[in-house]
């Protein structure tokens, strides 16, 4: 239908987005596929048709409205008296957000067309205590992630293990709440506050949200619907807040200061701020239209590929691939940031010279590609492959909580926001690498064992 109303793009732009909500609609109803029913709803979120289903297609998909309504003229509900558009910028938004539109419902797809409920599990988890090995396997991967990062040949693994030791402190926090543990509650309470406390000297706002989501998440079976209104707030309060945070943190950070001296004096300079409530208003507008969305970039590809830059058609794939490879191993391997900014700078978006990483969103990789067909074809594989990865980690994990929970949400938190192929491959192939590399570990302690 809005492929069909393009010649009025305001008109066709608001269906495609309201596509998404309705794609949600049939997903969540069971109009298309029933949902896993081996559980209940609140017990697997963490499945893919759940939190990355909801977290990624919504990030894609759905948050261009921002942009859609500033480009209108529009500041939050305040007209600013013109509109900000011209008609060509309003037509290209248009077919930005029925790409988006496409690849939500292709995505879809790919998860419907792994998902095999219920799961047939080959191993059986042995641990008494669910808060213990969770604060057990923290403790060990957050060292070893400080180690490996520093060795080219498993730099990749060494960012795996600090993902995981992030999740299973949080996890292990929530199970020692559950299991009414006092020294696990504080034990794990304290490491997850420093974990909290870490993620604000990142400079990114992701993990500090994040970090709160899946807490929430992972209470909300225990405690049911009436922490939801807690969390809730919690999320909207990291919102408001954050973005204004985050740019007067890299402000001092750019000075010199330490990551540390500059978070101190970025929270400071937040609440000691007499201009609070209007520096947070005009923050967060700017983050909601630029930050938030990435349609800006994505119209600003669409104006050049295939007009005057022509489909890349397998080129980024094999780039992609390259980057899988360690670099100990060849020694020749070319740049991975060098051949994914290759793709703005040919597109006009920045100038070679300027300082700045801009790298394409997966689904902006896939138009790059090949347009409707690259889209179709890439965000279906995006939703299958991360629907098989999380079935097998429950076969060999035992089940829901150390499979889907842990291990997949652990390793494979790049499928919630997605990132440029060359990012996407390589964190994908080193993570699932990852899984085995625990799975055998957990073996050869008697953590786990065979049932059929």
């Amino acid at each position: 239908m809005a492929l069909l109303l393009s010649g009025s793009p305001k008109t066709s732009y608001v269906i495609a987005w309201l596509g998404s909500f309705y794609i949600f609609y049939l997903c969540y109803a069971g109009k298309i596929k029933n949902l896993p029913a081996d559980r209940p709803i609140m017990e697997q979120l963490f499945r893919p048709i759940f939190i990355l289903h909801i977290v990624f297609a919504g990030y894609m998909a759905c948050t261009s409205i921002f942009y859609f309504i500033n480009a209108l003229g529009y500041e939050y509900t305040t007209y600013l008296g013109k509109t900000l558009a011209t008609e060509e910028l309003f037509d290209n938004i248009a077919k930005c957000q029925r790409y988006y539109v496409l690849g939500h419902a292709a995505l879809l797809h790919g998860i419907y067309s792994a998902m095999r409920y219920p799961i047939q599990k080959k191993y059986v988890s042995t641990v008494k205590s669910m808060s213990i090995l969770l604060f057990t396997l923290s403790i060990i991967t957050l060292p070893l992630s400080k180690f490996l990062v520093n060795i080219d040949a498993v730099i990749q693994l060494g960012v795996q293990m600090g993902n995981l030791s992030f999740l299973t402190a949080t996890v292990a926090f929530a199970f020692a709440i559950n299991e009414k543990r006092r020294s696990m509650i504080i034990a794990t309470g304290l490491l997850y506050v420093t974990n909290f406390a870490n993620t604000l000297t990142t400079g990114f706002k992701e993990p500090v949200i994040l970090s709160v989501l899946l807490f929430g998440l992972i209470l909300l079976p225990v405690y049911g619907k009436k922490i939801i209104p807690l969390f809730g707030v919690a999320l909207v309060a990291l919102f408001l807040v954050l973005p204004t945070f985050i740019g007067r943190y890299r402000n001092v950070s750019g000075s010199g200061e330490s990551s540390i001296v500059a978070r101190d004096k970025a929270l400071d300079a937040l609440f000691k701020n007499s201009n609070l409530e209007e520096d947070i208003r005009s923050d967060n507008w700017s983050f909601l239209t630029i930050r938030i969305s990435e349609i800006s970039m994505f119209v600003q590809y669409v104006e050049t590929t295939p007009s005057k830059v022509p489909y890349y058609k397998l080129d980024i794939i094999k780039q992609a691939l390259y980057s899988i490879i360690p670099r100990a191993i060849w020694a020749g391997k070319p740049d991975t940031e060098a051949m994914v900014m290759n793709r703005p700078y040919q597109a006009g978006i920045i100038d070679r010279n300027a300082i700045v990483s801009a790298k394409p969103a997966f689904i902006v990789d896939c138009y790059l590609s090949a347009g409707y067909f690259g889209i179709v074809a890439g965000l279906f594989f995006y939703g299958f492959i991360a629907q098989f990865i999380s079935i097998k980690a429950e076969e060999l994990f035992g089940g829901y909580f150390m499979g889907t929970v842990v291990m997949f949400t652990g390793l494979f938190q790049i499928f919630l926001r997605g990132n440029c192929f060359e990012f996407m491959f390589n964190s994908v192939f080193w993570s699932f690498i990852s899984v085995f590399i625990i799975f055998n570990f957990f073996k050869a302690r008697a953590l786990l064992y065979r049932i059929n």
